[in-house]
């Protein structure tokens, strides 16, 4: 069972108010956006369009392995919670594994039924952004000349 897997199963395990509990912790631990990112996000630039809530989102790979930095204002809890949530999973981790993620994992987390649906539908497409975001760096980081492609 991979980390994430684990994860999942933990918030599945708890009751609807621990689960929300527990996102809330996540959203404690959010990190602060970079220093050289606060110019773009105060530009407008990253901004997840299909989320009610201002959050703004930077997907990187290097050498395989995803970077992800976020905003998200401390008035959305939930939103930083979510968010802190994916950028402590899938920190580090394998570019295949992110574009595998499910677009169902805030289902797969038991916060579907938690958070209400257009809250469930703005974060889903967070994940969505995400994989996207992977498969585009993937692709613009291949050379024309790799014989790989």
């Amino acid at each position: 069972m991979s980390k994430l897997e684990k994860k999942l199963e933990r918030f599945r395990s708890l009751n609807r108010e621990m689960r929300l509990q527990l996102l809330l912790n996540y959203a404690k631990k959010f990190p602060d956006l970079p220093a050289e990112l606060e110019e773009a996000r105060d530009a407008g630039l990253n901004q997840v369009q299909e989320c009610q809530t201002p959050l703004y989102l930077w997907v990187a790979v290097r050498d395989g392995q995803v970077t992800i930095h976020s905003y998200a204002p401390r008035e959305a809890p939930t939103v930083r919670g979510f968010m802190g949530f994916l950028m402590e999973q899938l920190e580090g981790a394998d570019a295949d594994a992110v574009e595998a993620l499910p677009r169902d994992l805030l289902d797969r987390m038991g916060l579907g039924e938690v958070l209400g649906v257009t809250r469930t539908r703005g974060l889903s497409s967070v994940v969505d952004r995400i994989r996207r975001d992977v498969s585009r760096a993937r692709e613009s980081s291949k050379s024309p000349e790799d014989p790989s492609n």
